[in-house]
């Protein structure tokens, strides 16, 4: 078992920075989630990690050890890709057995290893059969298998869901899970599907162009975003934001957004009092918009007097798209909700769930 440290590491295609100064730990046996859009580097810094890629600048560390100079083979790490990468002639317990195969493990450790890892996983029955006879889920579940038998001190996953069905995704989201428990080990797991990082991850590194945005649990990335964008990429459907400006009226705090203002409570205002007049970016996720006939007691409510321009009804909730001025914004609201498109309405926002950000440096104000 063992840590994975980026101390100040840089990686440049020619003259492409791609990753910028990255630098966090990797607790031993945690289960961190790299998140961010494509494109961001989130692949590259588990491909260096791996070996694929050489760093630019700086060192990654495996436990107490420095790799940037040792082989991907001698990195005690195990990989499972996107694609799922087996080999079509081989059997199942060919594809699991190979590695160990190379590296002269004996063959009752190996038959011992194979046998242990389909057990795991399911799988033990479809030992005889090739990759084609399987399915989508199957196949992933024969990658992470070769995985397992190698008893590595680190497992790299790169977006290994994103070719399976959304019902399939759920299921191995779970099963991941389950193994990361089971296994204790580290995982490092890439995705740019934020819903696979809140639910499996223990802490969640967000990444966007190249430069780590905030590090830490699902609950507080959630809560309290260190930036826009982290506010607008945590978050299904994602954040509401709206331009605005503060006022300070008789030790009162509001935010004006033109066509509607909302008051923050007393108890909240302390960080915003010396910022009258100052443009800002007021944020309000679509769960904490209710429809008044549901809203919930003893909150800081704001009325705001909106139009409704599209429903969704999905069943245990449902998403109103909502206009005010030049403003469009989603409302996640009771089903029972029997508001419909282009009825006039009033939300209650609720106040003790807001978020401000600076307009130019985009950071939160709090």
């Amino acid at each position: 078992m063992a840590s994975v440290t980026y101390n100040n590491v840089v990686k440049n295609f020619g003259d492409v920075s791609v990753i910028k100064n990255l630098n966090f730990t990797v607790e031993d046996k945690e289960f961190l989630v790299l998140v961010g859009p494509s494109g961001c580097g989130k692949t590259t810094a588990l491909r260096m990690l791996a070996g694929l890629e050489e760093i630019t600048s700086g060192e990654i560390n495996i436990g107490d050890r420095t790799v940037n100079d040792v082989a991907p083979k001698d990195r005690d790490i195990a990989m499972v890709f996107q694609s799922y990468a087996l080999y079509p002639h081989m059997s199942v317990y060919d594809n699991m057995a190979f590695g160990l195969k190379l590296r002269k493990t004996p063959k009752d450790e190996i038959k011992q290893r194979v046998n242990e890892a389909a057990e795991i996983l399911d799988i033990t029955h479809l030992l005889d059969r090739k990759p084609r006879q399987l399915s989508g889920g199957q196949r992933q579940r024969v990658a992470v298998g070769r995985a397992i038998v190698r008893e590595p001190k680190v497992f790299l996953f790169d977006e290994p869901l994103s070719n399976l069905d959304a019902k399939l995704r759920v299921q191995m989201r779970a099963e991941i899970s389950k193994l990361h428990q089971r296994l204790q080990t580290t995982f490092i797991y890439v995705t740019h599907d934020q819903t696979e990082a809140m639910t499996m991850a223990t802490r969640i590194a967000v990444m966007n162009k190249g430069i780590l945005q905030q590090l830490d649990t699902p609950q507080v990335l959630y809560d309290h975003p260190a930036n826009l964008f982290v506010a607008g990429f945590i978050g299904s459907p994602s954040m509401n934001f709206f331009p605005g400006k503060i006022s300070v009226s008789g030790g009162k705090v509001s935010v004006d957004m033109d066509s509607f203002k909302v008051h923050i409570p007393d108890a909240l205002a302390a960080p915003y009092k010396n910022l009258d007049g100052k443009q800002v970016t007021f944020g309000i996720r679509p769960e904490n918009i209710h429809d008044p006939d549901f809203a919930p007691p003893n909150i800081h409510g704001e009325k705001v007097t909106t139009k409704v321009d599209v429903t969704e009804l999905m069943g245990n909730e449902t998403f109103l798209y909502l206009v005010t001025g030049k403003n469009i914004f989603i409302a996640r609201v009771d089903p029972r909700s029997k508001k419909r498109v282009g009825d006039e309405m009033q939300v209650i926002f609720d106040m003790d769930k807001f978020h401000i950000f600076d307009l130019e440096t985009e950071e939160a104000i709090r």
